[in-house]
């Protein structure tokens, strides 16, 4: 899925558009970034409502090149510099993180696929 047709599909803002052309595959949705860095596939988009820094890095580490951030949550100013300084890409859509990734997977972007139960021991 290209960058226009995300765009398209969750009418999002452009807030700062990807260093270089993208056309991924797979989305990620979640607010704890550590699910993010555990359940990561290369050049996927990062579906978020997190809005402070951590985001941009957890996105730069698993090599997501695009951000979208959820519910209508502008980002501050320092989370959009470092996304520039990172060449991420950021948008922004007003709908919610479980309206946006079913826009997304209704327009042709999969998502991780099924994945393994992890039992936590205490």
């Amino acid at each position: 899925m290209t960058f226009d047709e995300i765009v398209e599909a969750i009418e999002a803002e452009l807030l700062l558009a990807p260093q270089y052309s993208i056309d991924v595959e797979s989305a990620c949705a979640s607010d704890l970034m550590s699910d993010v860095l555990v359940f990561t596939k290369t050049n996927m988009v990062l579906v978020t409502g997190l809005t402070n820094p951590q985001a941009i890095r957890t996105a730069d580490m698993a090599e997501a090149p695009l951000v979208i951030f959820v519910r209508g949550k502008y980002p501050p100013k320092e989370t959009l510099k470092l996304a520039e300084e990172m060449g991420i890409g950021v948008l922004l859509t007003g709908y919610t993180m479980f309206e946006t990734a079913g826009l997304l997977y209704k327009s042709g972007l999969k998502g991780l696929g099924k994945l393994p139960t992890i039992r936590q021991e205490r």
